[in-house]
Formats: C-alpha cells, sequence, structure tokens
C-alpha cells in the first residue's frame, strides 16, 4: 500500500502493461476531446454537435474502464478470492460498489 501525504492509496496487484500503454493512449486522447469540448462552447457550438462530442468522449471514458475492470478482475479480484473470507467478502462489496455505482 502506497501513501501519498495522509491518505493511504492501494496499488493495484498486478497491471498487463499492453492494457497500460493502451489506457495512457486513450487518456490523452479522451484530454484532447475535453479540451476541443471547452473550445467548441467557448465558440457557441451548435448544441447537437457538442452533445456528439460529449457522447464520444463518455464511449472513450467507458473502454478505458473496461479495460481497467478486466485488469481488476484478473489480477486484483482474483487474488482476493484467493485469500480469507474476509478479504473475499470485501471484494465482492467492492465489485459490487463498481458496477452499480451510477445505475441510479
Amino acid at each position: 500500500m502506497k501513501t501519498s501525504g495522509r491518505k493511504a492509496t492501494k496499488t493495484a496487484v498486478a497491471v498487463d502493461p499492453d492494457a497500460k500503454s493502451k489506457n495512457l493512449l486513450r487518456l490523452a486522447r479522451i484530454e484532447g476531446q475535453v479540451r476541443g469540448l471547452a473550445k467548441m462552447v467557448e465558440e457557441d457550438r451548435y448544441c447537437a454537435d457538442v452533445m456528439t462530442q460529449i457522447s464520444s468522449v463518455q464511449q472513450a471514458l467507458r473502454a478505458v474502464s473496461k479495460e481497467l475492470m478486466r485488469n481488476h478482475l484478473r489480477h486484483c479480484a482474483h487474488h482476493a478470492m484467493q485469500g480469507g473470507a474476509a478479504e473475499r467478502e470485501a471484494m465482492v462489496e467492492e465489485l459490487l460498489e463498481l458496477t452499480y455505482r451510477n445505475t441510479k
């Protein structure tokens, strides 16, 4: 467990290097898309065009999230399920929270 400042943070059990590289490239592209969105809003671009670009950014973020979930299940969750009952239960709760966090 790494610490940064006062708050302790968890680190991944393992990270697929290829997935990490792809996610970093996707995130850099998304960062550019978001800057483009800000420019579109500043320029009073047509609402439907802005919303189309927002949808594109959301889809790109979902792709990153999906890849992160894949890694989490293959490594972190797998490792937790090999552990004790408390570690398994904590992982089940974490996965449920991740799955249903934004379904309201």
